[in-house]
């Protein structure tokens, strides 16, 4: 069944703009089929691949990358330890990224409890303040307790 740019944004969650934006840099697993008129007409297979290239980008590939697996598809049998080795790379980036992300969650949670605890005790304003004066002090401002996490958390 033939799909309209227009559809295709509405079934897939990207704008127009941004589906020209793919083809433009040639992001689609198969190239953007025109009618006589220069319409564009997509298919299912175009959808699915979209719904895999989105994840692609927002998990952070490139379009260099994302380029070049798609080249690899498109010549066929014969490169999947290539196509293997690029997701194996990405793979590991992303572990590295969603690493980094927990131990800034850690360190958000952390600092959010001792902020929950000042308030319900009535001893927000005793939170560190670097530019208070009574806080220049770290040691007796509790800076170490508000900046950092404890170590077996």
């Amino acid at each position: 069944m033939d799909l309209s740019i227009g559809e295709v944004a509405r079934r897939s969650g990207l704008s127009v703009h941004a589906l020209r934006f793919y083809e433009r840099e040639g992001l689609f697993a198969n190239p953007v089929r025109r009618l006589s008129n220069g319409r564009r007409i997509y298919h299912e297979e175009d959808l699915e691949w979209l719904a895999i290239c989105t994840k692609l980008r927002s998990s952070g590939m490139s379009l260099a990358v994302i380029r070049q697996y798609i080249e690899l598809a498109r010549q066929g049998p014969g490169n999947e330890h290539e196509r293997l080795r690029l997701l194996r790379q990405h793979e590991n980036h992303v572990e590295t990224q969603i690493r980094e992300l927990q131990d800034t969650l850690d360190v958000m949670r952390h600092k959010v409890r001792i902020y929950e605890d000042h308030v319900a005790r009535g001893e927000a304003d005793r939170l560190w303040n670097p530019s208070h004066p009574s806080h220049s002090d770290p040691a007796r401002a509790g800076c170490h307790q508000e900046c950092h996490p404890p170590e077996d958390t």
